[in-house]
């Protein structure tokens, strides 16, 4: 019974929700990423070099069988995956600014001082000594 209760706490708990939420936003904002290295980004670099496009970029590694049947050849995509590669840049520099802003504006903790128990202790020890 007591695991139940335990995780009854922690699935209502803020920091589950947080955490949910996070994942949400982090889901979604890699979908827009990743349009905008696709639709955006990929297009104007692919016309610079002469009109290539990325995504069909590939090396023929063999046919699938019979050409009359309209199979498409196997291939190593390997401008699919320098697509997903600055994807993941992008997507790495943003997590890198997002954490930097919220780094930043947090303020450093004072310095604990002594107690106010150790205070009386010190003065009554200095009052004893006298």
């Amino acid at each position: 019974m007591g695991m139940i209760k335990d995780f009854k706490e922690f699935a209502l708990s803020g920091n589950l929700i947080d955490m949910a939420t996070g994942i949400i936003i982090g889901v979604a904002s890699g979908k827009l990423i990743s349009s905008l290295v696709s639709d955006v980004i990929m297009p104007p670099i692919g016309v610079a070099l002469g009109g290539v496009n990325f995504t069909d970029l590939g090396i023929k590694l063999a046919e699938t069988g019979g050409g009359d049947k309209g199979l498409e050849p196997i291939m190593l995509k390997y401008g699919a995956f320098i697509q997903s590669f600055i994807d993941f840049l992008i997507i790495m520099a943003v997590v890198f600014i997002i954490i930097k802003i919220a780094t930043r504006n947090k303020e450093p903790e004072p310095e604990a001082g002594p107690s106010q128990e150790d205070l009386l202790t010190e003065i009554r020890d200095a009052l004893q000594k006298k």
